[in-house]
């Protein structure tokens, strides 16, 4: 027999092999290469009209304009996000399901939920951080108070008045309640709500004591004396609002927080994809239009961060949250 045969069929198989390991990520790369080609689907994991639903909205507008496919919004409220966080979670890694996340869904939720049906960090392929969103300290008008310090004196001295209300268990809203309780060493009574509207109304009638929300939803109670603000959690003032004082300038040192809104998709989405949707989602933000919008009417800083400055901010995130969860003991189950 000619050596030379056994060779060169060894060759060939060889050959062969490397093809076949070779063409999987061939169709990858040809996948990334004619998407998309069908409609995409934006998750948002709470109602319409809220924070998330209106940036899911703004992105989804410009996305369909810059990728030439329709950008659709389905809103899957319930279990603050988890529902909708599940969902995405289950969905296939090929570009056409995004997920409009947020401070609740990708850290406050890994501690604060002891069965949580999803992982934020293994099933998640962060896509770019959008805006960060500070809350304001709110009372009622007709509660007799007029700082910070008055109103913490006023908890520490009628227990009567020791509740916040919140827009929903596991919010940023109840998380900034517990913080507070925390740091001022009180024990408060948390009143979750479905929603900041009944929340608000609540805390406007003299209902409950306090709550923490965003300022645009509480403007127009503001405007009609209805409700009144303190402070806003973040360590600088807002454009919004520049004569409210921040946490600390009121009188709780180290208090900070900020809401954020992130766009995410299914864990192992291809690079070519990921790296299409953060350069699109980056250009969308730096349109002076949706800057205006999100900046000068919603109050948001808009921050248009790249994957890793998201998947950064979640390892600093979920840690801090679940130890405020520990020492507070605040559950959502």
């Amino acid at each position: 027999m000619n050596p030379a045969i056994p060779r060169r069929t060894a060759l060939q198989v060889l050959g062969a092999a490397g093809l076949a390991a070779a063409l999987p990520a061939v169709a990858r790369a040809q996948s990334a290469d004619a998407w998309p080609s069908r409609p995409i689907t934006y998750v948002v994991p709470f109602t319409p009209g809220g924070s998330t639903d209106v940036i899911g909205r703004l992105i989804a507008q410009k996305l369909a304009e810059a990728l030439g496919q329709p950008v659709v919004v389905d809103n899957k409220p319930g279990a603050a996000g988890a529902v909708g966080a599940s969902y995405v979670a289950k969905a296939k890694a090929d570009g056409y399901t995004l997920f409009g996340g947020t401070i609740s869904t990708h850290a406050i939720n890994a501690s604060l939920y002891k069965n949580l049906p999803y992982d934020p960090v293994k099933d998640f392929e962060p896509i770019s951080l959008v805006a960060f969103l500070p809350n304001v300290l709110i009372v009622d008008p007709n509660l007799g108070v007029r700082s910070v310090a008055e109103l913490i004196a006023l908890l520490k001295k009628d227990p009567a008045k020791r509740s916040f209300a919140s827009s929903g268990a596991g919010t940023s809203t109840h998380l900034a309640g517990e913080m507070l309780a925390d740091m001022i060493g009180v024990k408060l009574t948390h009143i979750p709500y479905k929603g900041t509207p009944p929340a608000m109304l609540d805390v406007s009638s003299g209902q409950v004591t306090f709550m923490f929300d965003q300022i645009t939803a509480a403007l127009p109670l503001v405007q009609a004396g209805k409700l009144k603000l303190l402070a806003v959690t973040t360590s600088k003032r807002m454009a919004l609002a520049p004569e409210l004082p921040t946490m600390a300038e009121a009188g709780v040192p180290g208090f900070e927080m900020a809401s954020w809104q992130a766009v995410y998709a299914p864990k192992n989405l291809p690079p070519a994809i990921s790296q299409r949707l953060a350069g699109e989602i980056t250009r969308i933000l730096q349109q002076p239009e949706v800057r205006d919008k999100l900046t000068n009417q919603l109050g948001m800083d808009v921050v248009a961060g790249s994957p890793a400055q998201l998947a950064a901010l979640m390892q600093k995130e979920i840690p801090r949250w679940g130890e405020l969860v520990r020492k507070s003991g605040a559950t959502a189950n």
